[in-house]
């Protein structure tokens, strides 16, 4: 009995490929119901972010024959993989340490950062709810969230800004010098966005504006940081008056196009635009970026500044990685006799 992992991530492959196998909420437990039904899956969990799409298994078969199905399905759901080395197999123990160094955001596009460990409890939480994981991806899951509290404690891994919106934040900061002044709207009020929106606050921004598909949600957020709730058919009337857009929701399709955007932008004079996508499948269309006067940025285009946080960090990743071998290696999973008694699965080692 083996854990597996099918993934891909930012180091792999750029956004406008990475959002072609992303998964909505609503998607994920009919494609993990299939993937029970695969010979030799006895477990899975999905897990999807902006940066990255990773599927887990219990194998009860040979890992990679139970890869190799669990790569037919998603080829099957979302597409044939146009560049196999896009994505990356682990099998065990491989794919235990890389799920270790993922909630601990080591594997994150800013080194450290916390929100990926939120994300994987609500993935986690999700499955184990609707009955897709058992004693293997239980023990596996727990053990990993105690190796993420362990870095957070014991290592300097997490100081500083360590998240996506923060990253974005300090983006749009650069761009205009001073917050104080521009006006800002977040379009999606979900988690990430409520990040990026308090980051904002906190670096001076004294006018929000928050739009989301469920106006309750909207006003909820909006009264928090003091700002104005706006309905989300009516954000686009709102361009005229502010300076900073960042956007991470989960539609399907393009919130902002370049036909939708092009006659906003006569009646703003030069003013700059600043469009930040942190949404995976994007928010809005690439074309944008060839407008005067506005200036897009994407969830990859953060990886520079991501860099140097991961230049300031690099001498905390031998006492984090010490901290993984050892949790790893004390996390071992007995082959169960072909017929195992009342189907339980046996574990040695490891407490977390």
């Amino acid at each position: 009995m083996e854990i597996v992992a099918l993934g891909i991530s930012h180091k792999t492959a750029p956004v406008e490929v990475r959002e072609k196998y992303s998964y909505a909420d609503g998607a994920v437990p009919a494609s993990l119901e299939r993937m029970l039904q695969l010979e030799g899956v006895d477990e899975a969990l999905i897990i999807s972010t902006c940066n990255r799409v990773e599927i887990y298994a219990c194998a009860s078969d040979e890992p990679h024959r139970v890869l190799r199905r669990v790569r037919e399905q998603v080829e099957e759901e979302k597409g044939a993989f146009e560049n196999p080395d896009h994505f990356y197999e682990h099998a065990h123990p491989q794919s235990v340490r890389h799920l270790f160094k993922v909630a601990s955001g080591l594997d994150s596009m800013v080194l450290g950062e916390t929100e990926i460990l939120g994300q994987i409890k609500q993935s986690y939480q999700l499955a184990l709810e609707k009955g897709f994981t058992g004693k293997a991806l239980n023990k596996t899951f727990q053990t990993a969230f105690n190796v993420a509290k362990k870095i957070r404690t014991e290592t300097n891994i997490q100081r500083g800004s360590v998240s996506v919106a923060s990253v974005a934040v300090e983006l749009a900061q650069k761009i205009f010098e001073s917050l104080d002044q521009q006006r800002v709207m977040v379009i999606g009020a979900g988690d990430t966005s409520e990040k990026t929106a308090r980051a904002l606050q906190s670096r001076g921004a004294k006018s929000i504006m928050v739009s989301n598909r469920s106006f309750d949600r909207a006003k909820e957020l909006a009264s928090e940081l003091d700002g104005r709730a706006i309905h989300f058919d009516d954000w686009p009337a709102e361009f005229n008056n502010i300076d900073i857009v960042i956007s991470s929701t989960a539609a399907p399709h393009y919130l902002i196009t370049r036909s939708k955007l092009e006659p906003m932008l006569n009646q703003r004079g030069n003013r700059p635009l600043l469009l930040i996508d942190i949404a995976v499948p994007r928010d809005i269309e690439p074309e944008v970026n060839f407008l005067d006067d506005v200036y897009v940025y994407n969830v990859d285009d953060l990886q520079a500044i991501a860099d140097e946080y991961l230049r300031l960090r690099r001498e905390d990743l031998t006492q984090c990685d010490a901290i993984i071998a050892d949790k790893a290696a004390g996390l071992v999973f007995n082959r169960p006799p072909k017929t195992p008694p009342d189907g339980d699965l046996s574990f040695e080692g490891g407490t977390s």
